[in-house]
């Protein structure tokens, strides 16, 4: 080489390397690895975070595409921040036996993903932290960027998109545990290639859902996949809002300012357990007899196995045609190149006065809503006394900081688009992060009104274990209708004594509402007589 040509290389070489000497970090903390902060002393909090399966990075949803990066990609840019902070993702058993133990022992994760439902029947035990005073104040990381108009610069709770779904979530006290990062709802996946085929229509009624049931039946093929928790679930507080909702002027005996927006009418687990001891939900109630047999109508177009039918592969093999399932499933039938047939979304159809009289003439409602949903627990304040009141600590506890800077740091439009839309499977619950085009048929759905309750979230574990056990049997005719009944009121009635002792909830309250809306009442055909059955 030339004298020329290497001088060009040299002079070349050096001005990388300086480029590289003034951008390599400055040799503090930041610039330090996260094993080399540990060892140092730096991290001064250690935080845990269990995010749930559908975004735990590393995790392969279904078994398909790519390991997901999204949420450790956005940790790995907090840490950067925050070189004090480190965040471990941990994955714990998906049972409440398992999180109630976590709690009651102080040795829950600082950040925990379940159905605030589940949290609303602790309010009381100062398990969870309330988040409404930081939902009220502005996100700092959003205040940083300068644009005094962005969502999030006055209040927190402004970079939430489905504004009713967010706040709804409020607690049996008013208060809110629950930040929701994304939105859910379930629907009908069905073959669309079979539809076509047999020249069938999607239902516009209940009648004619059945009736499209029992012509699928008629081709050899099963024409309803739903797993018997889901059809638990979903299936009970459908058929029940159907046949209920006319009549929550009357019943509805608690209105939550907060929530009212979104749960129109909803009845928490204090109102379900008092007009049971008005003779509703029993033997006596004809709407609770006829939700228990819509429900039963269904058996002869599901799996001949209820208990071992793999769902996802019946419809994947063409032997089911409908699949009730969540927005989730999305991901598996979208990723499939090899599936064979197109595929689409419709949602149940409305019950009509052809199957009872006392349907309500409604659309069904949304039993979705809330996808992801983040808690923050007490071990994120165990930095501070313990003897102090639970608001004090709140207070002083620089380690709850950490983890409410995280969550806010998530909420980032950037970061929540990286994490919920990486796949697939729930609708960004974040101003300005689109979902995924394959997801409008859910975000449609998404804008009815919410269900009238939630029954196997109302009380306990045990309350919604015999629920799903005893409707199994009824389903498998193992057991009658008035035998399922019996046992559903022992449930309820234990159920609801359990849960108006542990809450001290205030009868006479409930009472004095319900004197008061008896003109509601007054000459409403169907309702019950108060009897022995709901005492």
């Amino acid at each position: 080489m030339q004298l020329p040509g290497i001088l060009r290389l040299f002079s070349l070489m050096t001005i990388i390397v300086i480029g590289v000497v003034l951008l390599w970090p400055p040799a503090d903390e930041e610039g330090k690895s996260r094993s080399e902060r540990a060892a140092s002393g730096a991290v001064r909090y250690v935080l845990k975070i269990d995010p749930g399966v559908s975004y735990m990075p590393g995790s392969r949803p279904f078994g398909v595409g790519q390991p997901l990066l999204g949420l450790a990609e956005v940790i790995d840019a907090f840490e950067d921040r925050h070189p004090d902070t480190r965040i471990e993702v941990i994955r714990t058993p998906n049972s409440r036996d398992y999180l109630v133990t976590q709690l009651s022992s102080g040795a829950a994760p600082d950040i925990v993903a379940v159905n605030v439902e589940e949290v609303w029947v602790d309010v009381q035990k100062n398990w969870y932290v309330p988040l409404d005073r930081f939902l009220e104040a502005p996100n700092p990381y959003v205040v940083e960027k300068g644009d005094p108009d962005l969502p999030g610069a006055r209040e927190w709770w402004d970079m939430f998109r489905f504004q009713a779904l967010s706040r709804g979530k409020a607690g049996p006290d008013g208060r809110n545990y629950c930040l929701t990062l994304s939105a859910v709802e379930t629907g009908l996946f069905y073959n669309k290639t079979f539809f076509e085929a047999h020249d069938l229509q999607i239902p516009a009624t209940w009648e004619e859902f059945m009736a499209l049931m029992a012509e699928i039946k008629g081709f050899g093929k099963i024409p309803l996949l739903v797993p018997l928790a889901a059809l638990a679930d979903w299936g009970t507080d459908l058929l029940f809002d159907q046949v209920y909702y006319n009549i929550l002027p009357g019943i509805d005996l608690v209105k939550d300012p907060i929530r009212e927006d979104y749960m129109q009418g909803y009845l928490d687990g204090d109102e379900l357990a008092f007009l049971f001891t008005k003779g509703f939900f029993t033997r006596q109630d004809p709407r609770y007899v006829e939700v228990a047999r819509m429900l039963k109508s269904l058996r002869p177009y599901m799996p001949q196995s209820i208990a071992n039918a793999d769902y996802r592969r019946e419809f994947q093999n063409q032997q089911g045609i409908m699949f009730w399932a969540s927005s989730a499933m999305t991901y598996p039938f979208w990723a499939d190149r090899n599936l064979g047939f197109e595929w689409g979304v419709f949602y149940l159809p409305e019950v009509t006065t052809k199957t009872t009289s006392f349907a309500s003439g409604t659309p069904m409602c949304v039993i979705g809503g809330a996808a992801q949903q983040f808690e923050v627990t007490a071990t994120a304040v165990k930095d501070t006394d313990e003897t102090l009141p639970f608001p004090e600590r709140i207070e002083s506890s620089e380690r709850l900081k950490r983890a409410i800077g995280f969550l806010q740091f998530l909420s980032l439009p950037e970061n929540t688009d990286r994490v919920v839309n990486e796949y697939p499977c729930f609708i960004p619950n974040i101003v300005g992060v689109r979902s995924l085009p394959v997801l409008d048929p859910f975000e449609k759905i998404l804008e009815r009104r919410y269900t009238t309750t939630k029954w196997v979230f109302s009380f306990d574990l045990r309350f919604s274990d015999i629920y799903q056990r005893m409707l199994g049997l009824f389903l498998e005719d193992g057991i009658d209708l008035d035998g399922f009944l019996r046992w559903q009121e022992d449930n309820i009635r234990t159920a609801g004594a359990n849960l108006i002792r542990r809450q001290n909830v205030d009868v006479n309250r409930l009472e004095a509402s319900w004197e008061k809306l008896a003109p509601q009442r007054a000459g409403t055909p169907g309702l019950p007589v108060e009897s022995e059955a709901g005492r």
